[in-house]
């Protein structure tokens, strides 16, 4: 099936006749409070619709407090193999850390290994299993998945990801797949979208199938990947402008209220508050209700 081939029930429910439908998420739930803040508020004051939870990050159980008052908002899972700590003991995961416990940085040696060495992926299998389950345990609706830094992309992450996911009732999938058109309405520049477009394809294609063949919805374009961290409004409104009609987008952020000294060490190139005022710009919500398109979740676009 296609990625809108299941919107039919939620076309009709959120809005009859509308063929653009859109999902806001804001990436890194949990990172820090600054982020959670952020969450909250462009949630009951602007567009945001969906956020990514990282259930082993500092700030998780207060994104999951604040999750749980707002059950409008759709949570998923922020897979974490990468820029943090293991949910699980260090030493019941040594090939995917590093001397200091946390996740290696090495990710083209370590997408190596996870492919070729069965110990691997079995340390692999057992992370990603003890973060659905924290989130299942958490007591929220999973609305979605993906992983931090895309790296459900590699098919050893992604069966993992989609295998267990169903037993803890995964229906939608993030696919990292940005139109170089619509990033260039974006204000893309340069050979690097080009570039990467072309250099995903094949794995794209693969991700596709994989997600088809178990019936799982995903959206057709993602905007984000270009503008990572730098998602203003004015990017934000040149994307909008650019949807195509009959397609099911996720645009993703990473907001905060503040530039916390977390964030800065993490993501120092990031603009953070300008990704956060963009969410409450009434010049987007604007944009959205004259254009009629129609902003949810994830589960408010598949049918059943």
């Amino acid at each position: 099936m296609s990625s809108c081939a299941s919107c039919g029930n939620a076309t009709a429910e959120v809005g009859q006749g509308h063929t653009r439908r859109l999902v806001v998420n804001a990436d890194d739930f949990g990172l820090d409070l600054a982020v959670n803040e952020a969450v909250e508020s462009a949630y009951q004051k602007g567009v945001l619709t969906t956020a990514s939870l990282m259930v082993g990050a500092p700030a998780a159980a207060d994104a999951i407090r604040r999750a749980k008052s707002l059950p409008g908002l759709g949570v998923g899972l922020h897979l974490t193999l990468v820029d943090g700590a293991p949910l699980l003991p260090a030493e019941q995961v040594p090939d995917l850390v590093d001397v200091q416990g946390r996740f290696a940085a090495d990710l083209w040696l370590r997408g190596v290994r996870y492919f070729f060495l069965p110990k691997v992926r079995r340390q692999l299998a057992a992370e990603i299993r003890a973060q659905f389950a924290a989130f299942a345990d958490a007591g929220l609706v999973l609305d979605h998945a993906n992983a931090h830094k895309h790296l459900h992309l590699h098919p050893t992450v992604l069966n993992l990801m989609l295998d267990i996911g169903e037993a803890f009732g995964l229906r939608a999938v993030r696919l990292p797949r940005e139109s170089l058109a619509v990033a260039r309405c974006g204000g893309a520049r340069g050979f690097a979208p080009a570039f990467w477009a072309f250099f995903l394809r094949p794995w794209l294609a693969r991700m596709r199938r994989q997600l088809d063949k178990r019936g799982l919805l995903y959206n057709d374009l993602l905007c984000g990947l270009d503008a990572t961290g730098h998602m203003t409004e004015s990017r934000l409104l040149g994307l909008l402008n650019c949807l195509p009609e009959k397609s099911l987008v996720e645009i993703y952020f990473h907001p905060a209220t503040t530039q916390s000294p977390l964030l800065r060490k993490l993501m120092p190139d990031y603009e953070p508050q300008a990704e956060y005022a963009a969410l409450l710009s009434p010049r987007v919500g604007e944009y959205l209700r004259d254009h009629q398109i129609v902003r949810g979740r994830f589960s408010d676009f598949t049918s059943g």
